[in-house]
């Protein structure tokens, strides 16, 4: 049996025949990945909700936050009522998951109140939710030519325009989405 191959900082794009709603067109950077499952943010959905809306809920007062328009994404379809916050630098949050050095994901107060203030990480998305796979779901998944899988770009995630992050995912491993069939090749 072969060794898992983590695929945590790697994009998981969605190829076109993914029928599934949660993740059709989507791009989801995998945070952890081990032989129990995976959990990823997905980065290019975004909902209709403001983080100025996220303040008023939690009870943040945001009277210094230059932020309150800024859009919240919805990060997939479990635990969809609770905030993960994406960011760089990893800072030292209460509750935070490392997914590189620089980057990590927390789910603890503290983080949005130092956003309310002007005090987070410098970069940073706010989701809703986050996609889960269970032990071998993920790896069976890619077999069946769900998804591409390649590394992360903190580009794409912080500072491309949202709608264009799912061909630009691709385009990092030389796929044109637009070109693909969905028939799967077998020898």
């Amino acid at each position: 049996m072969t060794a898992l191959v983590s695929l945590a900082n790697h994009f998981l794009i969605a190829m076109p025949t993914l029928a599934d709603t949660n993740f059709a067109r989507s791009v989801t950077l995998i945070c952890e990945h081990s032989d129990k499952g995976a959990m990823g943010i997905v980065v290019n959905r975004m909902t209709d909700l403001r983080l100025g809306e996220i303040f008023e809920q939690l009870s943040i007062d945001p009277a210094k936050a230059s932020n309150t328009e800024s859009v919240v994404y919805l990060g997939g379809p479990v635990q969809n009522n609770r905030g993960f916050v994406l960011h760089e630098p990893l800072g030292n949050w209460e509750s935070t998951l490392t997914v590189t050095d620089n980057l990590g994901v927390s789910t603890s107060r503290d983080v949005l109140e130092a956003i309310a203030h002007n005090r987070g990480p410098d970069k940073y998305m706010v989701a809703l939710g986050y996609a889960g796979w269970g032990a071998g779901q993920l790896e069976r998944e890619i077999s069946e030519n769900s998804w591409l899988s390649g590394p992360a770009s903190r580009e794409i995630i912080f500072n491309l325009p949202v709608e264009h992050r799912w061909k630009a995912a691709a385009r990092l491993m030389g796929v044109n989405l637009s070109t693909l069939s969905g028939e799967a090749g077998h020898a």
